[in-house]
């Protein structure tokens, strides 16, 4: 480790900086969100256009299906993400009901399900009966055990409202950029549907490369991951186009 990111590491790690990271509630983490709309904004609506340029059909159609599906799939995943995110919030709420009324009603059997949470963590004999007893002397800290450790819920986490407009937003930033070529390009319907595929191939690469920041996996592999997803999908939407496209005719 060179001594610039030792020094950072030790600065991070004094008791001041510790106390304030460990007591600051935690922010909600919307990278889940904003990937999880970035790669569906963008697949969707490249799948769309693959599909109508598979059936080789005009322009207006793909400008038209494409923002369609900017905006109604865009606000379905977004009130979707926030319903579900909503869901997740009143869960922790309706546990912490549930342990408040066991608490108040039968006090020596949940201390009983505190002292196997501790035992299960290694804790015996005086030492464990100490951290029962300090864990039931503070019931907000009963409680928020009971919630972790019983329920294995999160205490903390995002917005119902914030993560349904990082979803809504990022599906229609990303879904857009498949769009653009044939929006400004003055060229040919192909020649734009091989500039859209450009493009999109690099919102996807960007797209896991982002991910990658984020998590143990190396940035290459992320991003040709989310590439080769994206890539799937859009090659069955374009098969399902050119086998469907006699139809009607």
């Amino acid at each position: 480790m060179s001594q610039p990111a030792h020094e950072k590491l030790l600065d991070e790690h004094t008791h001041e900086a510790i106390r304030k990271r460990i007591s600051d509630s935690p922010n909600g983490m919307y990278l889940r969100d904003f990937v999880y709309g970035a790669i569906d904004g963008c697949v969707t609506t490249f799948a769309i256009i693959s599909g109508v340029v598979g059936a080789e059909l005009s322009t207006k159609v793909i400008i038209i299906l494409g923002f369609v599906n900017l905006l109604a799939d865009g606000f379905s995943m977004a009130a979707s993400n926030y319903l579900g995110t909503k869901a997740d919030r009143e869960l922790v709420a309706k546990a912490r009901k549930i342990e408040e009324h066991h608490i108040n009603v039968i006090p020596d059997g949940e201390k009983q399900e505190i002292r196997e949470i501790f035992r299960q963590k290694g804790f015996e004999g005086e030492l464990l009966e100490k951290i029962v007893e300090t864990v039931s002397d503070n019931q907000e800290l009963w409680i928020d055990t009971m919630i972790q450790d019983e329920w294995g819920l999160a205490l903390s986490g995002s917005s119902p409202i914030k993560a349904a407009w990082v979803t809504f937003f990022a599906f229609c930033f990303a879904g857009l950029v498949p769009l653009l070529p044939f929006l400004f390009s003055s060229s040919s319907d192909q020649t734009a549907f091989y500039y859209s595929i450009g493009s999109t191939a690099i919102v996807f690469f960007g797209i896991g490369t982002l991910k990658s920041l984020f998590s143990v996996e190396h940035w290459l592999k992320s991003g040709l991951e989310s590439l080769m997803i994206g890539g799937l999908a859009a090659s069955v939407a374009y098969g399902v186009g050119v086998l469907l496209k006699g139809i009607g005719s």
